[in-house]
């Protein structure tokens, strides 16, 4: 009973202490999409991706019943570097849902005029009001009702320390008339947060009081809600469990805060509540004890050795990668390496599959090449005699000029197309899908139903499977080519197919698009299966994956190809539109569904 009228005071203080409008609340997972599309259209950097933003720590000055509830320490502010746009995760502010979604609204469209650095976060965030109005005249009304908001929302400077209270003032006029203001006044606490401005990039480092790395970004399917918040972090001396009984550090007695040792090298397990129990924290102690490392287990996803490895085809290939900050390319940067599975053995085609392959390579047949015979030729392997008689009747009438085209000739009315299927089978292939599936699962049976179809319609294919560690070990698995048919031994190279490590997509495109350079057709189709984003363990993550995939895609146009995505990662919609275009992917929302979507998807694209 204690326990729970505790709680209940708890709640409640902090809900008079906040000050906020829980009813109105707006969140960013449900108006993502909307800022996204206003961000890029207002010109905005489309390669950025929207995420949340993490609480920055302030120090200001607070009433009796924020220090009481323990609130007002820390706030969500909008701020943007050259990877993403981190948005506060839910907006209660004011008394109002429209003008909460309006903040979001605005700070999109202010971010979309590019970043605010530390040295001029005054005179840049007013320089860029002023610009955004002058562009956009339509947002005068909206700027207006949120200043008056804030300006609500805001301490009265009167309340204030004179200092303090001059600051303030001069925070207000700034905010009423952008430009105004050149300098703010000195004094001992932090400026209260301006929720309508945008705030500097939050330093990345490894010292107290700063932001352990971590780029907000996950490659797991799930929404926005589900990324990751960057955590303020700090440095200690490795913590000794063997330190008789004392299982806890003393000056925690007398804080919220909670001790609790874990070793990250040997326990990698997902605890419950985890995340709540990180945002409580202010401060996570982060210790580096590696004294039993030889005897923990190591969790790197090393390489099998050789002999236990699939079969090496060649010393590799090496292929160069897009650096998008130096806006080059690092030549011979990337080692791919062709793989043939040693475990495969010829395998017929599994039960489960045999009668959707039946109907499919029924619907398929009609794409065939079909002999037609073409009437009225010059010349040809018959004559045709209804042009004959034609010719005839003429000459019987008198006709002054004879036409000469009396025969026939059969053609074969063929599709001059080749497809090359590249699948992505890094380690996230083995998730379960609905507790009984793997997508891996579910990938083997989609090209094995692909590759049925188009053997029935006699389209020229290949099969290929990809993934990565490092840039120096990109795993290209020979599944079929394009000169082999497609019979027992290309499925059982598909049956054995296995979670790999990690997706380095430009790599792989790039050695696709020099495999159907090679074709003789005129349409060539590059056909990619993807469950997540381009990443890696070392410097392909985040944005630079997404640039050089993206230029790898370009690559393909530029060589006449075909390029099309498809993919049950329910956060593409945040990034294949900037490497695909927004008519080159496709969305799989149930991923048990692409076995019998593949089939259908191709033949529409190639219809």
């Amino acid at each position: 009973m204690e326990e729970w009228v505790g709680l209940k005071w708890h709640d409640y203080v902090t809900r008079q202490a906040m000050g906020e409008f829980p009813e109105y609340a707006v969140h960013l997972k449900d108006e993502a999409r909307t800022l996204g599309v206003l961000f890029r259209a207002m010109g905005g950097d489309p390669a950025l991706s929207l995420v949340t933003a993490e609480p920055r720590h302030f120090q200001i000055r607070r009433r009796f019943l924020q220090k009481l509830a323990g609130t007002h320490r820390k706030f969500e502010l909008a701020w943007r570097d050259e990877e993403s746009l981190r948005l506060p995760d839910r907006l209660a502010l004011f008394p109002s849902k429209k003008i909460n979604r309006e903040l979001y609204l605005w700070l999109a469209a202010l971010a979309s005029l590019g970043e605010i650095h530390h040295h001029s976060w005054l005179q840049g965030n007013q320089a860029m009001v002023q610009q955004l109005l002058a562009r956009w005249p339509g947002l005068e009304p909206v700027y207006q009702r949120l200043v008056k908001h804030t300006l609500q929302w805001r301490p009265d400077p009167d309340s204030l320390p004179a200092n303090e209270g001059k600051r303030e003032q001069a925070i207000r006029q700034a905010l009423i008339h952008p430009g105004s203001v050149e300098e703010l006044p000195d004094a001992l606490t932090d400026p209260w947060p301006v929720i309508l401005w945008l705030y500097p990039v939050l330093a990345r480092g490894k010292v107290k009081g700063q932001v352990l790395g971590d780029d907000n970004t996950s490659s797991q399917p799930g929404g926005l809600a589900k990324k990751r918040k960057r955590r303020r972090a700090e440095r200690v001396d490795a913590f000794d469990k063997d330190q008789g009984l004392m299982l806890f550090r003393l000056e925690n007695l007398f804080s919220w805060s909670e001790f609790i040792p874990v070793d990250r090298a040997g326990d990698d397990s997902e605890e419950e509540d985890a995340d709540a129990v990180a945002d409580d924290m202010d401060m996570i102690s982060v210790s580096q004890d590696r004294r039993e490392a030889s005897s923990a287990i190591k969790f790197d996803l090393d390489l099998p050795s050789e002999e236990h490895d699939d079969l090496r085809l060649g010393p590799g290939i090496h292929l160069p990668e897009w650096d998008w900050r130096r806006q080059a390319f690092r030549e011979k940067f990337c080692c791919l390496q062709p793989m043939l599975s040693k475990e495969a053995v010829p395998s017929p085609l599994p039960e489960h599959l045999k009668r959707p392959a039946q109907t499919l390579r029924r619907q398929f047949s009609a794409l065939k090449p079909l002999r037609q015979w073409e009437r009225r030729q010059l010349e040809g392997e018959e004559l045709d005699l209804d042009a004959c008689l034609e010719r005839a009747v003429e000459f019987q009438r008198g006709s002054g000029e004879l036409h000469q085209k009396l025969f026939r000739q059969c053609k074969q009315n063929q599709r001059d197309l080749a497809c090359l299927i590249l699948a992505d089978v890094s380690l996230s292939t083995d998730t379960y899908i609905n507790n009984h599936q793997r997508v891996i699962d579910i990938a083997r049976d989609g090209l094995q139903l692909l590759s049925e179809a188009l053997t029935a319609s006699r389209d020229p294919f290949a099969l290929f499977a990809f993934s990565s560690r490092r840039r120096d070990h990109i795993r290209f698995h020979h599944l079929k080519g394009f000169d082999e048919p497609y019979n027992d031994v290309s499925r059982g190279r598909i049956q054995a197919l296995e979670p790999g490590y990690y997706t380095r997509m430009g790599a792989a495109i790039r050695q696709s698009i020099k495999l159907l350079q090679a074709r003789p057709e005129s349409q060539k189709i590059l056909l990619l299966l993807t469950d997540g984003k381009p990443n890696d363990l070392d410097l392909y993550e985040g944005r630079y994956g997404v640039e050089d995939t993206r230029m790898a895609v370009q690559e393909a146009h530029k060589a006449g190809l075909i390029p099309f995505c498809v993919t049950i990662d329910e956060e593409a919609n945040e990034y294949l539109p900037y490497i695909f275009g927004s008519r080159n992917f496709v969305v799989i929302k149930d991923p048990v569904q692409l076995p019998g979507q593949l089939p259908k998807l191709y033949m529409n694209l190639t219809r």
